[in-house]
Parts: C-alpha cells; structure tokens; sequence
C-alpha cells in the first residue's frame, strides 16, 4: 500500500507541475482560497521558538532555520494542488541547482498535523526527494508555530464530512542566520525563483 501511495502521489505531483500555474485571481482551481506569504519585509523578525518533530521523529526546533539558507512551505499530505506542486517545484529546483543545493534546506510545515501524522508525513515527503525535511507535532504547538510564522490557515468542512484546509501558499525564504528575506509565490516563474534560490546561496 505504501509503494502504491508513492506511486499516486508523484504522479499526482508530476501532472500538476506540468500543468503549471493553478492559481487564478486567488483561488485554488481545485479548492477554496489561496493565501500570499507574510507582508513582513526583508531583514524583519519573523517566527519565534518552537519545539516539534521531523517526518523521522526527532526533534526540531527554531535552529533549522540557521546554519544553511532555507525554503519552506506550510500545506498539508491531503493538499490536492498547491503542495504536491510546490514540493515538486523543491525537487526539480534542488536539481538545477546541482551541488548548491546542499547549501540549502527544503522544509514542509503540515498545517493539518491532526492528519499529518510522523508516519504520513514521511511517506509524503520522501516520495518527492529525500532533501526536504517535513515538520509536525501537536496540533497547538504546530499552530502556535505557523502563526508566529504569520502563515495563514483554516480548516474548511467538505460536504462529505471531511475537511480540507485553505492555507498559504507562498514559500518563505530565510538566510543562514534565519532572518526573512522573502518569498517564492505559487505562481513564480522557473527561472525567477531559481534566481532567488542562487541569491540565497551566494549570501
């Protein structure tokens, strides 16, 4: 069961990327409401202390994001557009970027940690690549963290009586010493985002 959701999960990813932008006007083309990333400029605080875990349940904390430059997304494993898309997005920039892409962290935030479990969250992430780093933990406490990290989030009831959630949808960007210094939107072509990511790598 575990190959065939590594199967349905990159496929799933590999159609979207294709596929390109699915965000119009702010919405989702598959869902509710997107979210642009923290209007907080460049070089601003941004986060706080946080004591998680990575999809290989050990400890995480605020240190991830110093040491190497990182690129983040917050979504959520039940996500039918805009994380499989931005973790493919990770993937295909971490091979562009060759050796340089060791000098940088890709991290995933679930925002839906009630589903999220360590269990879910590694079958997720490492069907896209073994580099990103996926963070859960208990629900307060990954809410807590999201919202110093000025993520937006909701929980959304379908008719079925599932849920799924509205979110951001930006990836934010810190430096090696962990200050914000901006965001790869949804939308953001190939080649600017790669440009950004080069930046980050060169200081």
């Amino acid at each position: 069961m575990k190959a065939i959701r590594l199967a349905l999960w990159a496929a799933v990813a590999v159609a979207l990327f294709v596929l390109g932008a699915l965000t119009v006007g702010g919405f989702s083309l598959f869902g509710g409401p997107t979210q642009t990333a923290s209007t907080t400029a460049p070089g601003a605080p941004l986060g706080g202390a946080f004591e998680l875990v990575n999809h290989n349940n050990e400890p995480v904390s605020e240190a991830i994001f110093r040491g190497k430059p990182s690129v983040t997304l917050f979504g959520f494993t039940h996500c039918p557009d805009i994380c499989p898309t931005g973790l493919m997005q990770m993937t295909d920039w971490a091979a562009e970027l060759g050796p340089d892409a060791d000098k940088l962290r890709f991290v995933f935030v679930t925002i839906d940690p009630e589903r999220d479990t360590i269990d879910v969250l590694s079958d997720y992430v490492t069907a896209f690549s073994e580099r990103i780093i996926g963070i859960t933990g208990e629900p307060d406490a990954v809410m807590a963290m999201a919202k110093d990290y000025k993520i937006f989030s909701r929980k959304v009831p379908l008719e079925d009586g599932d849920y799924t959630m509205d979110h951001t949808a930006s990836m934010i960007l810190h430096d090696a010493d962990g200050n914000f210094v901006g965001t790869i939107a949804h939308a953001e072509a190939r080649e600017a985002a790669l440009a950004k990511l080069r930046r980050l790598v060169a200081g």
